[in-house]
C-alpha cells in the first residue's frame, strides 16, 4: 500500500498537472484578473473546466505532500546509499509546508502612513470589513467589526456590543453611487434619501473595485434610526445614527509594534516629473522604544514575520505619504531552508554515486 501512494510515478503525473494548471490560469488572468484567478485556480479545493470537476493546485501539492510523506514509511530509508534521497525528501516536503503555511496564514496589503504620524495597522489589497463604531463613551470609541465573509443578501448581524440588529438587504463587490430623480420614501435615512447603488462588473484588477452595501437598521430600544440606509467605499459623507457610525473599509491587520513615517524622500529622473527612486525614514516602536530604519525601493524592512517594501508615494499640496507594500508570511523561511537541505541530499547522493562507479571502475 504505502509503495503505491509514494509511486514516484503519481508524483510526475502530479507535476505535470501542476504544469497544466499554471498554463491555463495564466491565459485566464488576461480575463479575470490575477486575484480571482488565484482564487479560482490555487485557492480552492476543485477546479471546474465547463461540468468537469478537476483537482485544483490547492489538492494537487496536498496530494504531493501525501505522496512524498509515504517515501518515509519504506524500510531502509536510513541507510548511506539512500540517505541523500532521504534528505531530499525531507527539503521538498518542507518546501510543501512553507507554501501551505503561506497559502492558509499570508496576508498582504498596504501601510499608508503620513510625514510625522505612524500607524500600527495595514490595510488589505482586497477584504473589506463593515465596521459600527459607538462613541457614546467620552474615553474611547469601541469598535463592532463583521468580516466581509458576512456580508451577503439577507445575512443579519448582530452584537451584544450594539443595541440594535443590521440586516444586509444587498452587497455589491462593484458598484457607483447614482443620484435618484425623486426622494426616496420614509423608510430611507441617510443617503439613501438622495441616492442609490448601481451593481458594477466586477473589475479585472480585483483591488480597483468599489463595494458597497445596502443595509436595514432594526433596533432593539429606540427605533428613531430604523430605516434603509447605504455605505460605499470612499464614501466622503460620514453615515451616523445618533451616538453611532458606520464604515465599510479594506480589511485590516493590527500589528504588535508601530512605525512612525520622520522623513520620506524621492529622486526624480533628470527633466521629468518621474521619480527614480524614493524612500522612508522611520521609526519602528515596539514596547515603547524606538530604532531608526531606512526602507529604500530595494531594501526593505523585515521584522517578525512582517516584510515591508517601498512601494508607492502619494503627494498632496504640501503633505507626502508613504505606502509601504506589507506582507506577513509565516512561511517566509521555508523555501530557503528546504533549498539548502535539498542541495545538500543531492550532493551527498552525486557523492556516493560517484563513489560507487569509482568502486567498479
Amino acid at each position: 500500500m504505502v509503495n503505491k501512494v509514494g509511486s514516484p510515478k503519481i508524483f510526475v503525473y502530479l507535476v505535470i498537472w501542476l504544469m497544466v494548471l499554471v498554463f491555463f490560469g495564466t491565459i485566464a488572468q488576461r480575463n479575470n484578473g490575477l486575484y480571482l484567478v488565484q482564487l479560482d485556480y490555487f485557492s480552492s479545493w476543485i477546479k471546474w473546466f465547463g461540468i468537469l470537476p478537476t483537482p485544483s493546485a490547492k489538492l494537487t501539492m496536498l496530494c504531493m505532500t501525501i505522496n512524498l510523506s509515504a517515501y518515509f514509511f519504506r524500510d531502509n530509508i536510513f541507510k548511506m546509499q539512500k540517505i541523500g534521497i532521504t534528505i531530499t525528501h525531507s527539503g521538498m516536503l518542507l518546501l510543501l509546508l512553507g507554501s501551505g503555511l503561506t497559502s492558509i496564514f499570508s496576508v498582504e496589503g498596504s501601510m499608508i502612513i503620513d510625514e510625522g504620524n505612524r500607524s500600527n495597522f495595514f490595510e488589505n489589497y482586497y477584504k473589506k470589513e463593515f465596521v459600527v463604531i459607538n462613541s457614546s463613551d467620552s474615553k474611547y470609541d469601541e469598535y463592532t467589526i463583521f468580516d466581509e465573509e458576512f456580508l451577503y443578501r439577507d445575512a443579519l448581524l448582530y452584537s451584544e456590543t450594539i443595541p440594535f440588529d443590521i440586516e444586509v438587504l444587498d452587497y455589491y463587490i462593484n458598484c457607483q453611487p447614482i443620484q435618484r430623480v425623486y426622494f426616496g420614501n420614509e423608510n430611507f435615512k441617510g443617503m439613501a434619501k438622495n441616492f442609490y447603488l448601481q451593481e458594477l462588473e466586477i473589475e479585472k484588477d480585483y483591488e480597483h473595485n468599489r463595494p458597497g452595501i445596502i443595509f436595514e437598521i432594526k433596533g432593539k430600544d429606540d427605533t428613531q434610526y430604523d430605516g434603509v440606509y447605504i455605505l460605499f467605499m470612499g464614501q466622503t459623507i460620514p453615515q451616523n445614527f445618533g451616538l453611532f457610525e458606520v464604515k465599510l473599509r479594506p480589511y485590516r491587520t493590527y500589528l504588535p509594534f508601530e512605525i512612525e513615517l520622520i522623513d520620506f524622500k524621492k529622486e526624480m529622473h533628470p527633466g521629468t516629473d518621474i521619480a527614480k527612486s524614493f524612500s522612508s525614514k522611520i521609526n519602528l516602536i515596539e514596547n515603547d522604544i524606538s530604532r531608526k530604519v531606512l526602507i529604500e525601493m530595494n531594501a526593505p524592512l523585515r521584522h517578525y514575520d512582517y516584510t515591508f517594501y517601498q512601494a508607492s508615494f502619494i503627494e498632496e499640496n504640501d503633505k507626502e505619504t508613504t505606502v509601504l507594500a506589507t506582507v506577513k508570511n509565516y512561511g517566509r523561511i521555508f523555501p530557503y531552508i528546504s533549498s539548502i537541505v535539498m542541495c545538500i541530499g543531492i550532493l551527498i547522493h552525486m557523492f556516493f554515486m560517484l563513489f560507487k562507479n569509482f568502486k567498479k571502475r
